[in-house]
């Protein structure tokens, strides 16, 4: 591996070059925000029907953005480490290499997915606005930001394995957190979960029960309620750290988050009294049941039933990509309680308790019935299609106690929902990165290591830095929630580009093992089918796009 002695650029002037370039990116994207907003707002107010017709260009500034404010966090990241004494060499160069590419692809071309690549003129962007991306500084980043030699000596100081830069947190609770579940996730968790996913297991009890203890379940549970009362920051470090070891374990602690989050802000007193500090301590196990066969990501036209008769509400319909449906103890079940509405008006959200199931018996309750989805990967909890007919759920288990709110109680948690679940996929990108490394230093081909030649180091090299942009991005989202400010924007962006980033450093680790990656045997089979569903579920990437232009576009910019 040559390394070339003038790989970074001057500390003196890299950051004031960074911070030029991202005022004048953040022009452009205000460009892009005008000519779009002709498009589908000629009236001021965003049109459905003309956004829909100009999706490409409206998904397209949802990206742009998104890259923007990636470089907007990632020089936040540096300017953090600066005050504190701990920027060194290797953060250096990430910034410089993540504004070095990250120009270059607002200038040439962002790739929305492996198809469509979103240029400046689909914006209608000017030339004469082009001409923010030509300044010298914009210009000397895009020429010297991601060069080969830079690329080179990132994976030098990387090579280790152990170090891939400085994360920033500013809090030494959360770096002992941190500290705390990798132990947990390395010794517990990491040397079973190939097995679990080639056997298609559920995650073994004596590991969920000590991740009860750890209060995975319980994080950020209000402590009156018997949580631990910490922030989305601190989630998102527990999760990436155990997302890092497997996504199934990752995952366990979203559906807590989600029931919990449900309960905390909608429930009545009662409620929050009687299930959160079970859930707190996971004493009893929750799962998400929303979607529907048909319906998808629009949960407006869902159809299951809700009818009350006397004291009970009577549910019939049908559900499916359920997951750890079967040894749950509690649904967090939305469905229609007005008949005569077709859209999310009359949806109400239940807190339906059922019987855990077993392996022989998944699902004992009257009046539900249920089988397994057979996936690639996710597989730890397993995925299920549900059925009721005439399931009992008491009156007293309607969220709030007023019917017609359940969309309104759902919304209101997919923030935190997607800040998890950006978490989850730095955890999936790092572990790629991880994997990728160690087969490229371990495989010898043509009497040297993999990683001494610069197609592999390079790929590594720039997965280093992009997981680090996608950290960054998930921890801004969670510090804007724990603030206590709307986020739906933040979280849309980190999901869009933490989902792409995992999907990426598997693609890539799994094309450094070769022939070797495409066997069940090799973990990186796993990571890349796992890697796979995070542009999918929890509101497929279009979703998140589609979620961000609108913001952005109706006002929040």
């Amino acid at each position: 591996m040559t390394i070339a002695a003038t790989a970074g650029l001057p500390l003196a002037d890299l950051l004031p070059l960074c911070a030029r370039a991202a005022d004048a990116a953040r022009r452009v994207q205000l460009a892009a925000r005008a000519g779009v907003a002709k498009m589908v707002a000629p009236g001021g107010t965003v049109d459905g029907e003309l956004l829909e017709v100009h999706q490409f260009s409206a998904h397209g500034f949802a990206w742009l953005s998104t890259y923007v404010e990636a470089l907007v966090q990632l020089l936040g990241w540096a300017e953090r480490l600066q005050t504190d004494g701990k920027l060194g060499e290797l953060e250096q160069l990430i910034l410089q290499a993540g504004f070095g590419e990250y120009l270059s692809q607002i200038f040439g071309g962002i790739a929305m997915s492996q198809t469509e690549i979103v240029r400046l003129g689909d914006f209608g962007v000017t030339s004469a606005e082009r001409h923010e991306l030509m300044t010298a500084e914009v210009s000397r980043l895009r020429a010297e930001g991601n060069t080969e030699a830079v690329r080179a000596r990132i994976a030098r100081l990387i090579e280790d394995g152990h170090h891939f830069g400085e994360l920033a947190l500013g809090d030494e609770t959360l770096d002992l957190v941190r500290d705390q579940f990798r132990r947990f996730a390395e010794e517990q968790v990491l040397p079973y979960a190939h097995d679990w996913h080639l056997k298609d297991e559920l995650i073994p009890m004596p590991v969920v029960e000590t991740m009860s203890e750890l209060g995975v379940f319980g994080l950020t549970i209000p402590e009156e309620y018997g949580g631990l009362g910490m922030g989305k920051t601190a989630m998102c470090v527990v999760t990436e750290e155990l997302s890092r070891a497997y996504i199934g374990v990752g995952s366990l602690g979203t559906r807590s988050e989600i029931a919990a989050e449900l309960i905390r802000l909608g429930g009545t007193e009662a409620q929050k009294r009687h299930y959160l500090p079970k859930l707190a301590s996971g004493e009893i196990l929750p799962t998400a049941v929303f979607t529907e066969p048909n319906t998808g990501s629009d949960l407006g036209s869902l159809r299951t039933r809700a009818a009350l008769d006397g004291d009970v509400y009577r549910i019939t319909g049908n559900k499916t990509w359920i997951t750890h449906a079967a040894r749950t103890d509690l649904m967090t079940l939305l469905a229609r309680t007005n008949p005569a509405t077709k859209d999310w008006k009359g949806l109400s959200m239940f807190l339906a308790e059922k019987p855990r199931g077993t392996v022989e018996q998944p699902f004992p309750a009257k009046g539900m019935s249920g089988g397994e989805i057979k996936v690639l990967g996710y597989r730890g909890m397993k995925e299920y299609e549900l059925g009721f007919d005439g399931f009992e759920v008491p009156a007293g288990n309607l969220l709030g106690g007023v019917e017609g709110l359940g969309f309104k109680h759902l919304m209101a948690t997919f923030e935190s929902a997607r800040v998890q679940t950006a978490a989850r996929a730095v955890g999936v990108a790092q572990s790629a990165l991880e994997t990728g490394m160690r087969y490229a230093k371990e495989r010898i081909q043509f009497g040297k290591p993999l990683y001494a030649f610069p197609r592999v180091f390079g790929k590594l090299a720039w997965m280093a830095v992009e997981t680090m942009i996608a950290r960054q991005m998930t921890y801004f989202a969670a510090r804007e929630k724990d603030s206590d400010r709307r986020c739906d924007i933040e979280a849309g962006m980190a999901k869009l580009l933490a989902a792409r980033v995992a999907w990426a450093n598997a693609d890539n680790a799994l094309q450094i093992h070769g022939g070797n990656g495409y066997a069940e045997e090799y973990p990186i089979s796993r990571i890349l089918c796992d890697a796979r569903i995070l542009n999918i579920f929890e509101g497929a990437a279009e979703i998140q796009a589609q979620v961000v232009a609108r913001g952005l576009l109706g006002g929040r910019n």
